[in-house]
């Protein structure tokens, strides 16, 4: 298991804290940082010091979701032919995902606030209104305010196949919702990364027990590169906060496979580290834990 940066909380009920969590032994030590966004803030070179000097061992330390304060997380669309396939297969407007494979611009799209993300551990949503529901392991880019690519983390961009498919302006209701973003555990800084253009990505969806979908790709299948996906995210707007971006996924099962309640997803890639979620129904009920917003997580 990698370093990573993390986010954390502490027993004491002091607050979130942002440290680095030693990926052979575990132990968390904290980071001399207010917060993971102010860090993004303040730019690659404030986040690479912090972390090559962390401080004492924060005993009791649990894991929370790698993302606060204004950092927004966005996702890719169609970067992996295995994307562009699944999407024709799914939809009534197929020629629309064929097209933005090949274009020039690719598709970006916002996936969730940093309040609504959940962390390694926490349940993952499927809509009750939706057909087909299906967990889309991905690579992400974790960004500073000044586009810079500062770590990577793993993203699992829950989506409905089904209402998408319907039509595709349907797509933020099939991609933003309750459960649909879980990111962690931690975030690898890039540095530390030999080659994050060919990294193993693997997904397994457990059920009562046994694999009930499974499979692996590559970030070396990608048809863009980490560059221009954030040049395009960064080239009209401003993330004060820094912002995460997925990199779209290369692993959709068939169309006869349908996350249920009940499921675990396991996302593992190499190097960067693994990233377990058990499955709900995206009830308001069931997900009623991530408001308030801003500190649900203070605790």
């Amino acid at each position: 298991m990698p370093n990573q940066i993390v986010r954390y909380a502490t027993t004491d009920g002091a607050g979130a804290g942002v440290g680095l969590r030693d990926g052979d032994t575990g132990v968390v030590r904290a980071l001399a940082a207010p917060s993971l966004a102010a860090l993004l803030r303040e730019g690659s070179a404030a986040l690479r010091k912090a972390v090559e000097s962390p401080g004492d061992e924060v005993p009791g330390a649990r894991l929370l979701p790698p993302v606060d304060g204004l950092t927004e997380v966005w996702a890719s669309g169609v970067t992996y032919l295995r994307s562009s396939e699944a999407r024709q297969e799914e939809s009534q407007v197929a020629d629309v995902y064929a097209r933005v494979y090949d274009a020039a611009r690719p598709e970006l799209f916002f996936k969730s606030p940093a309040w609504r993300v959940c962390g390694d551990g926490e349940p993952i949503g499927v809509r009750v209104d939706s057909d087909i529901d299906v967990p889309e392991p991905e690579l992400a880019l974790v960004c500073d305010a000044h586009g810079d690519i500062v770590g990577l983390t793993i993203c699992d961009d829950v989506s409905s196949r089904s209402i998408e498919g319907e039509n595709p302006l349907y797509l933020p209701q099939a991609k933003i919702y309750s459960g649909s973003c879980a990111l962690g555990p931690g975030i690898a800084p890039i540095w530390e990364i030999p080659d994050p253009a060919a990294l193993s990505i693997a997904v397994t969806v457990l059920r009562d027990g046994d694999v009930a979908w499974s499979g692996q790709t590559s970030t070396a299948r990608m048809r863009r590169g980490f560059a221009e996906l954030v040049e395009y995210l960064f080239r009209q707007a401003t993330f004060p906060d820094g912002a995460v971006l997925s990199t779209g996924t290369g692993l959709v099962p068939d169309l006869d496979f349908c996350l249920a309640p009940g499921d675990e997803v396991v996302v593992e890639i190499e190097g960067v580290g693994r990233l377990a979620n058990p499955v709900r129904s995206a009830t308001r009920e069931a997900f009623g834990w991530l408001t308030p917003a801003p500190d649900r997580h203070a605790a």
